[in-house]
C-alpha cells in the first residue's frame, strides 16, 4: 500500500517529429525498415509466464507489398484461451494489490521507451504491418500511444483522489477496486495507438487483460508487447490471443469471470458482441461493462460563407490521410452550390498531386488499404459508382492490386443525398459530394442529422457565427466529436477526448478520464468512531 500521496507529472502531448529528408529521426526509421523488412519475426501467444510458439501459423504481409512475408505469428487453440484467462486471473490477485503508483510507473515508463529506444521500431512496424506513411505512423504508433499512456496515469492518479465528504463521528472513503474478473480487450488494424490504449488503460487500473488484436496488426502488436514487459508488466497482466476470432470470443464471453468489453471495431461485431453477453448474462459473476466504439460516417457540412481554402484543405486531409481507413475520416460532403465548383477544382487538384506507393518512399501520400477484402469491397463500390446515373467519378476511380492492395483517392459527386456512398461506411480512400441550393441551408442540417445511423465525428465550416451555433444545436447528437472550421478527424489526447454515440459506439471518451472510471468498481467504506449502543433515537424519549 502507498506511503503518501503521490502526484503524477502534469502531462504534455509528445511532440510530432517531422521527418525531414535528411533529418536524424528519418534516418533512423529508414534504417529500422530495411532492416525489419528484411527480417522475419515469429510472433508467439503470450499467455502469462509462457510465450507459446504453435505449429499453426499464418503469414504477415505488407499491404503494400502482399507477396512478401515479413513473418508469422501464432494460432491459438482453445486451450491457449483458457490458459490465457487461468493465467491472467492468477496474475491478477498480485496486480490489483499493487500499490497504484507502480501500476503507472510501469506505464510511464513503456511511454519512454516508445518516444525513446522504440521510436523509430514502432513507426517502422506501423509502416510495414499497416501501411501507414511515416508522418500517420508517428502521430499514431508514437505520440499518441505516448499521450494514452502518460494522460491515463495522471487520470488515474485524479481518480484516486476523489473521496466523499466527511461527516461527523464518521470516516468516509472510496476505493477504486479493479473490476472482478478479467477484461477482454479487441482491437483493430488502423491504430497501434488503439491497441496500446485499450489494453494498458484497463490494466493501469489493477484489471488484467486478454487482448485479441486484430490480425493485420500483428506485427505491432509484439512490438507493443515486447515494451510493456521491457516497463517491467507482470507476466500474466495482459495475455495475448490471436487466431479465429469467433472461437476466442466464444471462450471468453462464456467465462464466469468475464467483467468487462473494451472494444474498437465494426458495429456488426459489436452489436454481436453484446448480444452475446446478453445471452450469458446469468453467468458472469458481475455485470460487465461494455465499452465500445465502433464506426461512423462522418461528414463535412460547408456553409456560403466558408473559406473555400479551408474547406478544400479539409475534404483532402480528412478523406485521405491513411487512405480513409480512421471511424472519424471524412466520407460524405455537403457543399453550397454557389462554392461548390471552386472547391471541387480545389479538391480535385489535390487528389491528382498525390503520389501513392510502398511507405518506404516517405513522398507518397497514399499507401496502400489493409487488405484484399478491403480492396475489392471498396473496387465495387467504385464500380457500381461508374455504373449509376446518379453520381460521377470527378477523380480517381482506379485501383490495383498486382503488387498492393492499392486504391486510388477517388472523389465521387452525387446529385442523390441518399446515394449508397452518403450512407455507407467504406473505410478507403472513397468521399462522396453532394450539392445543395444554399438557401436550403436548414434542410441540409436535417439531412446530415437523418442520413447516417453514426454519430461519431461531423464538421461545420462557416464564417458567419449565427449559422455555426445554430448548426451545433441542431447536429448535436449527431457526432461525438464536432469541429468547427475543421476536418472531422486527427482528435488529440487530453485535448479532444474521442467517442460517438448512435451506431458509433458507447460514447466513453478514450483520452480522458470518463475512459478510465469504466474500468473500476468503486466501494465505500464509512467507519464509525463512536458506534451507538442503543438502538432508540431521542425523538422517541
Amino acid at each position: 500500500m502507498p506511503y503518501g500521496f503521490f502526484n503524477v507529472n502534469t502531462p504534455l502531448n509528445e511532440v510530432t517529429y517531422e521527418y525531414r529528408p535528411g533529418s536524424p529521426e528519418r534516418k533512423l526509421v529508414e534504417a529500422a525498415y530495411k532492416k525489419m523488412f528484411n527480417e522475419q519475426v515469429k510472433v508467439p501467444l503470450y499467455l502469462g509466464d509462457e510465450e507459446v510458439f504453435t505449429a499453426e501459423t499464418r503469414p504477415i504481409r505488407p499491404p503494400h507489398d502482399h507477396q512478401h512475408i515479413v513473418g508469422t505469428y501464432s494460432v491459438a487453440k482453445p486451450e491457449h484461451v483458457k490458459q490465457a484467462i487461468d493465467n491472467a486471473l492468477k496474475a491478477k490477485v498480485k496486480w490489483a494489490k499493487m500499490s497504484w503508483e507502480h501500476r503507472v510507473s510501469i506505464f510511464i515508463k513503456a511511454a519512454d521507451l516508445i518516444a525513446g529506444p522504440y521510436r523509430s521500431i514502432i513507426n517502422a512496424g506501423t509502416m510495414i504491418g499497416q501501411s501507414k506513411n511515416i508522418f500517420q505512423a508517428e502521430i499514431d504508433a508514437t505520440c499518441e500511444s505516448v499521450d494514452f499512456l502518460k494522460f491515463n496515469a495522471a487520470f488515474a492518479s485524479q481518480i484516486y483522489q476523489q473521496q466523499p465528504a466527511p461527516g461527523h463521528g464518521v470516516f468516509n472513503r472510496i476505493e477504486h477496486r479493479p473490476l472482478e474478473g478479467f477484461t477482454y480487450a479487441v482491437t483493430p488494424f488502423n491504430f497501434t495507438a488503439i491497441a496500446c490504449n485499450l489494453t494498458s488503460c484497463m490494466a493501469m487500473m489493477g484489471n488484467v487483460v486478454v487482448w485479441k488484436p486484430s490480425d493485420h496488426q500483428m506485427y505491432t502488436a509484439k512490438i507493443l508487447m515486447d515494451i510493456f514487459k521491457e516497463a517491467g508488466l507482470p507476466d500474466g497482466v495482459i495475455t495475448l490471443v490471436s487466431g479465429d476470432p469467433e472461437m476466442i470470443t466464444d471462450i471468453v464471453l462464456k467465462h464466469p469471470s468475464f467483467a468487462g468489453l473494451h472494444f474498437t471495431g465494426s458495429t456488426f461485431v459489436f452489436q454481436d458482441l453484446w448480444k452475446k453477453i446478453g445471452e450469458n448474462i446469468k453467468t458472469y459473476k458481475t455485470y460487465p461493462r461494455i465499452v465500445g466504439e465502433t464506426g461512423g460516417k462522418d461528414f463535412i457540412l460547408a456553409h456560403q460563407s466558408a473559406d473555400i481554402d479551408i474547406v478544400a484543405t479539409a475534404i483532402t486531409r480528412g478523406a485521405f490521410e491513411y487512405q480513409g481507413q480512421k471511424c472519424s475520416a471524412a466520407s460524405r460532403i455537403y457543399l453550397p452550390k454557389s462554392i461548390a465548383q471552386a472547391i471541387i477544382d480545389k479538391v480535385v487538384a489535390n487528389v491528382k498531386s498525390f503520389t501513392m506507393g510502398s511507405p518506404q518512399d516517405m513522398s507518397h501520400f497514399i499507401t496502400a488499404v489493409i487488405h484484399e477484402a478491403s480492396f475489392d469491397k471498396l473496387a465495387s463500390y467504385i464500380d457500381q459508382a461508374k455504373a449509376d446515373k446518379d453520381v460521377e467519378v470527378l477523380v480517381g476511380g482506379s485501383y490495383d492490386k498486382s503488387k498492393g492492395y492499392f486504391i486510388s483517392p477517388t472523389v465521387l459527386l452525387t446529385t442523390n443525398p441518399k446515394y449508397t456512398t452518403m450512407e455507407t461506411e467504406l473505410f478507403g480512400p472513397v468521399v462522396t459530394l453532394y450539392v445543395y441550393e444554399d438557401e436550403k441551408w436548414e434542410e441540409t442540417i436535417d439531412l446530415v442529422d437523418n442520413t447516417s445511423v453514426y454519430g461519431l465525428t461531423g464538421a461545420v465550416i462557416a464564417q458567419d457565427r449565427q449559422v455555426i451555433e445554430d448548426a451545433s444545436l441542431k447536429l448535436v447528437n449527431a457526432a461525438g466529436n464536432f469541429y468547427i472550421n475543421d476536418k472531422p478527424s486527427g482528435a488529440v489526447v487530453g485535448q479532444q477526448p474521442f467517442g460517438g454515440a448512435r451506431a458509433s459506439g458507447t460514447n466513453d471518451k478514450a483520452g480522458s478520464m470518463q475512459n478510465l472510471l469504466r474500468w473500476v468498481s468503486p466501494r465505500l467504506i464509512k467507519e464509525t468512531m463512536v458506534p451507538p449502543k442503543d438502538y432508540r433515537y431521542p425523538h422517541m424519549g
